[in-house]
């Protein structure tokens, strides 16, 4: 599992709840409403997750642990705090926000890591954030430890004072 499949299982995901491919572009360049982030939260939330799942429960034990290890990679590399300035909330609800910003997809992602006044203030999805974990719990047994966390400021450098 690379960084290309983990992106394309998304899109999948998301092809198969009608792609929003429109919406999710305006979101990555700061054109969409509040409202308009929203609609896709309930999306990726009500359709994207749930199918994303179905992909997930067909992978075998090792390729399901390195799409968790993607995922956690990619939350870490955004819990900084100038991205949590502008989503805001406790450290579940950063978490969670993160949890979004992922979920929409490459290009959101990317645009926030870049630009975190892309971030959606309170913009949620915390089944994304251990999905994949909770389902190789379920199916194989306990997680083997990575090294790294999704936790709130587990990258300590990214939060260090400025």
């Amino acid at each position: 599992m690379d960084e290309a499949r983990f992106w394309a299982m998304i899109e999948t995901a998301w092809g198969a709840a009608g792609g929003k491919v429109k919406p999710r572009q305006k979101l990555a360049g700061g054109k969409l409403s509040e409202s308009g982030a929203y609609s896709l939260q309930e999306t990726l939330e009500e359709a994207v997750v749930p199918t994303l799942r179905e992909q997930l429960d067909a992978l075998p034990a090792a390729e399901l642990l390195a799409f968790d290890r993607v995922l956690e990679r990619k939350l870490y590399d955004i819990d900084r705090s100038d991205v949590h300035e502008r989503t805001d909330g406790s450290d579940d609800g950063f978490l969670y926000c993160r949890g979004f910003i992922v979920g929409v997809g490459r290009e959101y992602y990317e645009a926030v890591r870049e630009n975190p006044d892309r971030a959606v203030v309170d913009a949620e999805c915390e089944a994304m954030c251990y999905l994949p974990w909770h389902l190789h719990s379920e199916k194989f047994g306990d997680v083997p430890a990575s090294g790294i966390s999704r936790e709130t400021g587990s990258n300590a450098a990214a939060w260090a004072e400025e």
